[in-house]
């Protein structure tokens, strides 16, 4: 593990991308409760039912995991512990990176030219066939090399960072949504803004509850059809949709990334109901990113994404009446920039992540005056 001083001394260098060194399980039955909902220095899970015999059901994801005495949910984070359901993904970091723009989320339309500081745990509740950390989100926190990072601390790195944000990603935070949450409740009030990239694999009531806490997410919506999603990440659509809605009712700052792979969804028919569908139930100004996929994980036989498709699925959504369209892992691209919906001219220019340039006055074109959708001044 790394003390706090070691802790600050590897953010000004760069990226930590940790892996090995297991931690030893039945430690936790010898430690006391010491913090609120801490056992053993992990958290306890809030949204899960105690059952009979020891057991437990989690209610965090749609997958409800009972649990008997011992057993991991299919998250690979959280354990029930003699009848106590607790994550182990409370505190460890697998990969950190200071100063990560805050466009590589991808978030476009919220504090533009931010950057993060950037945190994962090991494990998911997804099984996607194409996963891009699938070494770190496929592995119990247990598995991987971490740093002991507390909240204190985090806000402690924010600050020796001279970054605005912190950004839970690379991983699926759903897996360490007790620690997200323990993270933005102890920096949000400190003036840290907090966002999230997520798959959005989660119910209604645990996302209502986080929304308290963080100011935008970006969303990987990563099809249309519900044979895609039961065939690449092992879940149904539905209740990605569901809580895309939930989002959209508690107001927070929402932008939408569809992955295109190659002959999985690329469908002209399918993303021109996708876009419908975002237009109709999000709004035609909830920002849409399509981004290039490269073939990685169990994908490797796939091409990657061809800019053709690309810049069809573009096209399609602003037919479609979407305002804001982007195209990701391709630079430089005129998709790159944010374009003024009413004079047409780009107001943020980018290439690739980095911002070049910014014509706006507060939230309005430059150019013309329109307003455009986000929260684009700081």
């Amino acid at each position: 593990m790394f003390s706090r001083r070691d802790f600050l001394k590897t953010l000004g260098k760069g990226a930590l991308c940790l892996g090995g060194v297991p931690w030893l399980l039945h430690q936790l039955g010898l430690l006391e409760e010491v913090e609120a909902r801490e056992i053993g220095g992990k958290i306890e899970v809030e949204f899960y039912k105690k059952l009979s015999g020891k057991r437990v059901q989690c209610f965090v994801c749609p997958r409800y995991c009972v649990l008997e005495d011992g057993e991991i949910c299919f998250c690979l984070t959280r354990q029930n512990l003699r009848g106590r359901l607790i994550n182990h993904a409370y505190k460890e970091v697998c990969k950190i990176i200071p100063n990560d723009p805050i466009e590589r989320l991808p978030l476009h339309h919220f504090y533009p030219k931010t950057q993060t500081l950037s945190l994962a745990t090991g494990g998911c509740n997804l099984r996607c066939l194409y996963c891009q950390n699938w070494q770190l989100s496929q592995r119990k926190p247990v598995e991987l090399r971490n740093i002991s990072l507390t909240p204190k601390q985090a806000y402690q790195g924010v600050k020796a960072t001279s970054v605005q944000a912190i950004a839970y990603t690379y991983t699926e935070p759903v897996a360490f949504l007790e620690y997200m949450k323990a993270i933005a409740r102890y920096t949000k009030p400190r003036g840290v803004k907090q966002v999230v990239a997520t798959a959005l694999f989660i119910n209604e009531k645990p996302l209502r509850d986080l929304c308290q806490y963080i100011d935008a997410f970006a969303v990987a919506l990563k099809g249309f059809n519900e044979l895609f999603y039961q065939k690449v990440c092992g879940e149904p659509l539905q209740p990605v949709l569901d809580r895309i809605l939930t989002l959209k009712n508690e107001g927070v700052w929402l932008e939408i990334v569809t992955l295109l792979v190659p002959t999985y969804n690329t469908s002209e028919k399918e993303i021109q109901s996708m876009c419908r569908w975002i237009r109709k139930y999000v709004g035609r100004d909830t920002p849409l990113h399509f981004t290039r996929f490269f073939p990685r994980y169990k994908l490797k036989h796939l091409p990657m994404t061809s800019l053709q498709d690309l810049e069809r699925a573009c096209e399609i959504a602003l037919s479609e009446g979407l305002r804001y369209v982007y195209i990701g892992n391709v630079a430089p691209h005129r998709y790159n920039h944010t374009y003024c919906p009413r004079c047409q001219k780009a107001v943020i220019e980018r290439l690739g992540f980095k911002v070049l340039s910014i014509h706006l006055r507060q939230n309005r074109c430059k150019f013309c005056g329109y307003t455009i959708q986000g929260v684009l001044a700081k």
